[in-house]
């Protein structure tokens, strides 16, 4: 009797589908070919919806939801897929960002979450900085603050940290009154994907004023600057490259976008003068 062959089963054929790279969504998403493109962008981008939330977050009191920010975030996100241009040269990421930190900040604002108090304590620092700025003809230390003041430094330093919200939104709110409602910068500055010669000139006029401002400030303000918002660097992470405390790291951010908010804010009654003068 001849033995029993048993032939081997057949290999099974694994297929593996590639991930489809964001081009190959973006091209299906704009060709509309399928329902679920859209929320596979999302899904992509979500992580970017963190990143903000989680540079925002280390400045929110207890009282906000960070829940109901972050919805909000997924919202923007949302918003700015349908709204994206892919020809208009800019990198989706940024156009993202900048409507994602707007739908936060937006609703952070109807929230009302920073109070008044602390608005006019950063509305008082500004005013002694212009005063000393146009005295000492550069950007006063943070001693001569303290003293115009009439504080001790670590009072100032103190006093930086509770103005330290206010700071945050500052930059962001750039052409609105710290105390009332305003537009923020991502509606002063001009959309990519929608831009005229009025809003080009505008952003052009913005940046310039910001980067001369930048080249004024002291180095180390400049550099936490840059490592925060080009570098996209948490401040605790910043804090160990100088082995500084975040606390000092934010107090040094803090001063400088004030300075910043200050100088804008000289420029423009500086200009408001001007055209009074000439209506009159």
């Amino acid at each position: 009797m001849s033995p029993c062959i048993v032939e081997p089963p057949e290999p099974k054929v694994v297929t593996t589908v590639p991930t489809p790279t964001a081009q190959e969504l973006w091209q299906r998403y704009h060709r509309r070919a399928e329902d679920n493109v859209e929320n596979e962008l999302v899904e992509k981008y979500i992580p970017l919806v963190s990143a903000v939330m989680g540079r925002l977050a280390m400045t929110l009191p207890d009282h906000v939801d960070r829940d109901d920010l972050y919805s909000v975030g997924l919202v923007g996100l949302l918003q700015a897929l349908r709204n994206f241009d892919p020809t208009c040269g800019t990198s989706f990421e940024a156009y993202a960002r900048l409507r994602v930190r707007g739908a936060m900040l937006d609703e952070l604002r109807r929230l009302d979450w920073v109070p008044r108090t602390v608005h006019e304590k950063a509305r008082k620092i500004k005013e002694v900085l212009i005063q000393l700025e146009q005295k000492l003809g550069k950007t006063p230390t943070e001693a001569q603050m303290a003293k115009a003041l009439g504080i001790s430094v670590s009072e100032y330093a103190s006093l930086l940290d509770e103005v330290r919200p206010a700071a945050f939104v500052c930059l962001d709110a750039a052409g609105a009154e710290d105390a009332g409602e305003g537009s923020a910068l991502h509606d002063v500055i001009a959309d990519q994907t929608e831009e005229g010669p009025v809003e080009k000139t505008s952003q052009r006029e913005l940046k310039k004023l910001v980067f001369e401002r930048l080249k004024e400030l002291p180095e180390m303000q400049r550099k936490v600057l840059a490592l925060y918002y080009i570098e996209d660097m948490h401040l605790r992470e910043i804090a160990e490259v100088f082995s500084l405390t975040e606390s000092r790291i934010c107090q040094i951010h803090s001063q400088a976008i004030l300075a910043i908010r200050a100088y804008l804010q000289r420029f423009e009654s500086g200009m408001a003068g001007g055209q009074n003068s000439a209506s009159s």
